[in-house]
């Protein structure tokens, strides 16, 4: 079973991203801080990121390195309510972009 961290300020979303999540067999952790995002990174070792940019503690995209770094093998989906994502993340294969709102219907090509 695969395991999804969900950094993501914004409960409800992060509550209908698990409750479609769960079903298709994905093991799905919440984090609502940068911080607490990064401490659950190190326990759950996910094989999956869904990580928003504007968090009350920091820009979720400042941590990208560290997550590549712990994280080598795993795919980062960044999330943002605004266009425009930074040109030097584009190049990197693993790390995706998606842009609030969510599709539930386009989510499937995130996984």
């Amino acid at each position: 079973m695969k395991k999804v961290l969900i950094i993501d300020d914004e409960r409800d979303l992060c509550v209908l991203l698990k409750t479609y999540l769960v079903p298709l067999q994905y093991d799905v952790h919440l984090a609502y801080t940068l911080t607490e995002g990064i401490e659950k990174l190190e326990s759950v070792s996910p094989d999956i990121v869904f990580l928003d940019n504007n968090l009350p503690d920091g820009l979720g995209w400042d941590k990208i390195d560290y997550i590549r770094a712990r994280l080598p093998d795993s795919t980062i989906n960044l999330m943002s309510a605004y266009r425009g994502f930074p040109e030097e993340l584009g190049s990197d294969s693993a790390i995706k972009f998606l842009e609030k709102p969510i599709s539930l219907g386009a989510l499937k090509s995130y996984l």
